[in-house]
């Protein structure tokens, strides 16, 4: 009988490497493990959390696991996310155990899950998660205010619920929703360039937008959740509103003013975060007079406010921890920083352009700048985690992605930068931490 314990790291990345190249005996090795994994003969393995004491990695891994099952049964987007909870978590757990990331998170395509429910119209590629058509937005200037509460009860809602469930009783962690914020919800339904015309030309119309979907759509989803589950938490994603594609005052004054007024009196609004704002550099660029700016297809690409205040507002909305992602393009000495100020846990991302092996022009010059990038963020982490007064579980049980974050990893993803990164994780070891009690609810 297959064993996940008999590929810990870095034997199982070896052999998905072995399966990415088209090896067929890989292909039946890795179909053993995935039939004993859909039986549930790796169940116990999940449960063990990764040491508290000790510098770990976590990953978005469900396109990687999606790319798995369809090559090794045939299974499709759409009867990957929608119809299986138990094979869909068992398989993202199985994957990461494989990879050898030790802190399990399990997510799927939120942004689409999110306007599906409405109505949006989708599509399932075969192989790739799902997304909105991009030909047939859901809603414009005229319809938007017809939006009402959908049932939480059936279809994609349910999906989900079902994950979330299944994803405690395997790992313990407690039920995570992950949706879109306003601000990517309406890009998603609206269309992302009718939406950025009227950042620039009708600023008061966006924000009569998201707050409808904030009190329509978005509260009472997370209303329903903590109801369904109520130790649970939620995460919001946002990257549609960030400072890269909308400037940094526009992030400030809708994307991140709309999550402020949806959890402003929400009993449980100390368990919602939202931590994929990217492109914090943006901040540090000097605003150009209005007359000089070319016409984009960004509303606005200068700052305008400081990297403090950006931080200020990012912490608004992620009160837990800091986040550094590749995007943010600022020195991961800054979040360290930040993080030891503000006396805060600090994840730091790895993008997935930097590990996509379609996007690797030279692989040893890769491999070179990989590692000192990952070293510098380990050292940063074991910095923070042994300065900060850390709660003496270290959120090692706390649902959020921690430590190195590898934002996501799919078919394509170049395992052997995955293997340098996760060494040198590895190498971080055990730190001493000035413990106090959790900070769980």
């Amino acid at each position: 009988m297959s064993k996940i314990e008999n590929y810990l790291f870095p034997g199982g990345l070896h052999l998905l490497a072995r399966w990415q190249s088209g090896d067929a005996d890989a292909k039946r090795e890795l179909t053993e493990i995935f039939d004993a994994a859909i039986a549930g003969d790796f169940d116990a393995s999940f449960a063990v959390a990764v040491p508290a004491n000790e510098i770990h990695a976590t990953a978005s891994v469900h396109m990687l696991a999606l790319a798995v099952l369809h090559d090794l049964y045939g299974i499709e987007s759409a009867e990957y996310y929608k119809t299986d909870a138990w094979r869909y978590v068992r398989a993202n757990l199985t994957v990461c155990r494989l990879l050898g990331v030790k802190k399990l998170y399990v997510t799927w395509a939120l942004y689409a899950f999110t306007c599906e429910p409405l109505g949006q119209k989708m599509m399932y590629p075969d192989r790739f998660p799902p997304g909105c058509d991009p030909d047939e937005p859901l809603i414009n200037k005229d319809n938007w205010r017809d939006l009402d509460t959908p049932d939480f009860t059936t279809s994609v809602p349910k999906a989900i619920d079902d994950i979330v469930r299944v994803t405690e009783e395997l790992t313990g962690l407690p039920p995570l929703l992950q949706i879109s914020a306003p601000y990517s919800f309406a890009a998603d339904i609206y269309g992302q360039e009718p939406l950025l015309g009227d950042v620039v030309h009708d600023p008061d119309n966006v924000n009569a937008l998201l707050d409808h979907l904030a009190d329509k759509v978005l509260g009472p989803w997370m209303d329903h959740h903590i109801e369904t589950f109520p130790n649970g938490w939620i995460e919001l994603s946002d990257a549609s509103g960030s400072p890269f594609f909308i400037g940094a005052e526009n992030c400030k004054n809708m994307a991140i003013r709309a999550i402020q007024y949806m959890i402003k009196d929400k009993p449980y609004a100390d368990r919602i975060f939202d931590n994929n704002y990217r492109g914090d550099f943006v901040s540090q660029v000097k605003k150009k007079p209005r007359g000089s700016r070319r016409r984009s297809s960004r509303a606005e690409t200068t700052g305008g406010i400081s990297l403090l205040e950006l931080t200020d507002l990012k912490v608004s909305v992620c009160p837990k921890f800091i986040m550094r992602l590749e995007a943010d393009k600022v020195d991961v000495s800054f979040y360290a920083d930040q993080s030891i100020q503000r006396n805060l846990p600090l994840t730091a991302g790895i993008g997935s352009p930097e590990i996509d092996r379609n996007s690797i022009g030279d692989l040893e010059t890769a491999k070179l700048r990989i590692t000192d990038f990952a070293r510098s963020y380990v050292e940063s982490i074991k910095r923070v985690c042994e300065t900060i007064d850390l709660p003496e579980d270290n959120f090692v049980m706390d649902p959020w992605p921690s430590h190195v974050y590898f934002e996501d990893v799919n078919a394509q993803s170049q395992f052997e930068l995955v293997e340098l990164i996760l060494n040198e994780v590895k190498k971080g070891g055990t730190f001493q931490t000035k413990s106090k009690p959790s900070m769980k609810n």
